[in-house]
């Protein structure tokens, strides 16, 4: 039986309980978050605007807009970051 919070987007309710927690800090939502997406076995930026809770001022949020906003950073590595 799936506990209150838990659906595709969240399957542990990773997400649910981080928005429950009263005085959560910006860097305990970034630990969970990080934990959810590397469980999350979909596409996190087709769930991240789901999982969104509607309170602005929450740190979670603030951690979910980042990762939208935020686009993958591309490694070079090798010869390529070298040799120009």
């Amino acid at each position: 039986m799936a506990k209150e919070g838990q659906g595709p987007d969240d399957p542990k309710g990773l997400i649910h309980e981080a928005y429950r927690i009263d005085g959560i800090s910006p860097e305990e939502c970034r630990s969970i978050f990080l934990d959810w997406a590397l469980s999350f076995s979909g596409d996190t930026r087709a769930a991240i605007p789901r999982l969104l809770d509607g309170r602005p001022d929450h740190p979670m949020t603030a951690v979910l807009r980042a990762a939208l906003d935020e686009s993958p950073k591309g490694r070079r590595g090798g010869r390529a970051a070298r040799v120009k």
